[in-house]
């Protein structure tokens, strides 16, 4: 183990509050003016200003999200589609409730393409791939950010802690909008889920 400098850090930051529209492609929806009050008192936190890469998925809350956080630091947003949120393209959108019982099978069953969902197992490996190659190319020395989605960051998650996929690991139901830490050298975690704001 080396201790040469210090420890950088990635947050995995989930886009606050979106405009909910079944008209318009779940990728495309924005954040709400909530979510982008949230997003801005995010920028407050100190661990903010130690950044000096950031990334975003290609969908629009999550680059909404991260623009917001451009502005505040200066930084360029890197955006790569393998951040993107689990492939729930088969089904589109879902009302709550129906959404809510298709995510658990999707949690509950890794191996399985559930409503044609990609499997759980499958998401997993990619959001790995995706961090890891995040972390090998960030530029700068300071911290990591990336903005992505829920879905992906639970799995991310049980991946970290070394446990099965389960929906346990899924962030506080509180409209998105949170963020854990990591080690990114030594892919330990800092913190678990925290509201962003």
């Amino acid at each position: 183990m080396t201790t040469e400098g210090p420890r950088r850090a990635l947050y995995f930051i989930t886009h606050p509050d979106v405009v909910i529209d079944p008209s318009v492609p779940i990728t495309e929806w924005p954040l709400s003016p909530r979510g982008r009050e949230r997003m801005t008192r995010c920028c407050g936190k100190p661990w903010v200003s130690r950044l000096s890469a950031l990334y975003a998925s290609t969908e629009r809350k999550a680059l909404d999200g991260a623009g917001i956080l451009s502005a505040a630091t200066g930084l360029a947003v890197r955006v790569r589609p393998d951040l993107g949120e689990n492939d729930r393209s088969a089904t589109g959108y879902l009302p709550p409730v129906e959404f809510e019982a298709t995510a658990d099978r999707f949690f509950a069953e890794p191996e399985t393409s559930v409503l044609g969902w990609a499997p759980a197992l499958d998401e997993q490996r990619r959001i790995v791939t995706a961090v890891e190659a995040v972390v090998a190319e960030a530029p700068g020395q300071g911290d990591i950010a990336l903005v992505s989605h829920g879905g992906v960051g639970a799995l991310l998650l049980a991946h970290l802690l070394g446990e099965p996929i389960s929906r346990r690991f899924d962030q506080p139901r509180n409209g998105g909008g949170n963020v854990f830490a990591v080690d990114a050298a030594a892919g330990a975690l800092l913190h678990g889920w925290q509201p962003i704001d």
